[in-house]
């Protein structure tokens, strides 16, 4: 073979190695990215939720929140400063106020500014998207918050509808402590209705989800013996023109 023909055999399959290689290394990088989305988003999850909402009006789901997810939440939560959390009122608006009677834990309320609450933020976004499919619940927006309760604290019996709004739908929980004991307290009542005496205990496990319709059930938090860490959020509907959902934007 001439020296210039095997120069340009040469060459040709260089760039051929060269474009196979880069074409695997973006390939691998797509799967790595889906499958850190599939870590996070996964919903079949959304589907056992939604099957128990239908049915009771209620789901409770021990260690279902997906590792990723869960690691990602509970290793921010353990590193934020004590300044962020606030002591948590009840009410909204001009009619927030804060009673130790009802409840005296410490929350700091989710922006999506860390990468941690933007990957919560795109999960329970995903959440709202599927329940909107399947079971038409028109749901609008979303809040949460990290909640710190310390030894000895707790929240009273209540409901998460506030008084005159009507637009908190569904309720979210979720938690981040491990090794729970029974001796630890801080247990998650629910309670079926306003005659139930009794009501379901949830013991607040690393990664357990916990959803209900806010006006369907009254709860309260037991007190903790130890720091309990959690995320409580609200599914909402846009009741600002004429008590009608605005359509999604």
């Amino acid at each position: 073979m001439p020296y210039n023909l095997y120069i340009r055999y040469f060459l040709v399959n260089l760039l051929s190695i060269h474009i196979y290689i880069k074409a695997t290394t973006l390939l691998a990088a797509k799967k790595i990215r889906e499958i850190g989305r599939n870590k996070i988003i996964d919903e079949s999850l959304f589907a056992l939720i939604a099957k128990d909402i239908h049915q009771q009006g209620y789901s409770i789901r021990p260690t279902a929140l997906p590792e990723h997810l869960t690691e990602t939440l509970f290793i921010h939560q353990q590193a934020m400063e004590a300044d962020k959390f606030k002591n948590a009122g009840i009410g909204r608006g001009k009619e927030y106020l804060k009673n130790e009677f009802v409840r005296t834990d410490a929350i700091s309320w989710i922006t999506g500014e860390s990468q941690a609450g933007k990957e919560w933020l795109e999960w329970t976004a995903s959440f709202q998207r599927y329940l909107n499919r399947h079971l038409f619940l028109g749901l609008f927006s979303f809040e949460s918050h990290f909640a710190h309760y310390g030894p000895g604290d707790y929240y009273k019996r209540h409901y998460d509808a506030f008084k005159g709004e009507s637009n908190r739908i569904l309720s979210l929980v979720v938690y981040f402590n491990s090794h729970w004991l029974p001796t630890d307290g801080g247990e998650l009542v629910l309670y079926k209705n306003d005659h139930d005496r009794e009501g379901i205990k949830v013991v607040p496990l690393m990664g357990t989800v916990v959803a209900f319709l806010s006006e369907e059930f009254p709860h309260e938090v037991l007190a903790a013996n130890r720091d309990r860490y959690s995320i409580a959020g609200w599914f909402r509907v846009n009741t600002s023109v004429t008590d009608r959902v605005d359509p999604p934007r």
